[in-house]
């Protein structure tokens, strides 16, 4: 059995790319930072980045290319690959991996985008607290009474 599966959530490096194969197929790629924050053996913090390359076709590539910007949150789900092609220039064998993406997530938003002021933000997320609420009732409920 096989398995090549990537999950990765990070933040975009840079903004996407969008272009079009010759068949008209649109092609986002962007390249993704994900982050790791750990303590070495004597209990000091530290940090490092990974980045990734990722490429999406079709209908999410346009997606992608239209909502999302550097710095933005993603959640990327797909599988790994290594392509590789000869540089006009040099002649040598070039590589390139990349996660082929299947399915893309967007994160939340970054604070202040899409509402004009924070007295605006809030009533919209209270409104959605309310609707959102449930009503649970104040006697006991026996479970003979239930039709099932």
């Amino acid at each position: 059995m096989y398995l090549n599966k990537a999950i990765v959530i990070g933040n975009l490096t840079r903004d996407p790319e969008l272009r079009s194969l010759p068949s008209g197929i649109k092609v986002c790629s962007f390249s993704l930072a994900t982050n790791r924050v750990w303590k070495d053996k004597n209990g000091v913090r530290q940090e490092s980045a990974d980045y990734h390359n990722v490429v999406v076709f079709g209908r999410q590539a346009e997606t992608v290319a239209q909502y999302m910007k550097k710095g933005s949150s993603i959640l990327v789900e797909g599988r790994i690959q290594t392509r590789s092609w000869e540089d006009k220039t040099s002649g040598e064998k070039k590589y390139r991996t990349e996660i082929v993406a299947d399915r893309t997530q967007f994160g939340p938003k970054p604070a202040g985008s899409g509402f004009t002021s924070s007295k605006t933000e809030g009533q919209v997320i209270g409104k959605a607290e309310e609707a959102d609420a449930i009503e649970y009732p104040e006697e006991d409920i026996n479970p003979e009474d239930i039709p099932f």
